[in-house]
């Protein structure tokens, strides 16, 4: 059992204060690597980091667990928190993330393949060829990415 699950167990559902990642990964063709999620919803690979984790190895961590690939050098975008991006999930807990936001174009190895766990389908798309089913804080990310990326 993880960390978040077992603060859960002393806090129940009440709002917490959690860190996390987003890690924008970019093929040799320019493209987003997008994972559809199990809510049927795409995104960037990402997740909470673990005690004792960088926000660097959280974000290698859950690309490799969620879509196979394993990356290298990740890249600062920035910083996401605030009230805008409260979320409370089905089962009644609440959350304010604090996302620390990555890019990289360094793909080391793996077979790109969805988990199956978080992650229904995962491939690369073209930044204007996004899915409609894309959270808009993920789009505004890609925008960030983008740029961020073309400033190399």
């Amino acid at each position: 059992m993880g960390y978040i699950e077992n603060l859960r167990k002393v806090v129940g559902h009440q709002p917490l204060i959690l860190v996390g990642v987003a890690v924008a990964v970019v093929n040799e063709k320019g493209q987003f690597l997008l994972q559809k999620r199990m809510d049927g919803k795409w995104g960037v690979p990402g997740g909470f980091i673990e005690l004792g984790e960088s926000t660097e190895e959280a974000g290698r961590r859950e690309v490799l667990e969620e879509t196979g690939i394993q990356v290298g050098n990740l890249k600062l975008v920035g910083l996401f928190s605030g009230k805008e991006h409260y979320v409370k999930l089905p089962n009644g807990d609440e959350f304010f993330p604090v996302t620390t936001a990555y890019v990289t174009n360094e793909i080391i190895v793996g077979t790109l393949e969805a988990d199956g766990i978080e992650t229904t389908e995962a491939r690369f798309f073209q930044a204007n060829e996004l899915p409609t089913e894309l959270n808009p804080l993920i789009k505004n990310l890609i925008k960030q990415y983008s740029l961020s990326f073309s400033s190399n």
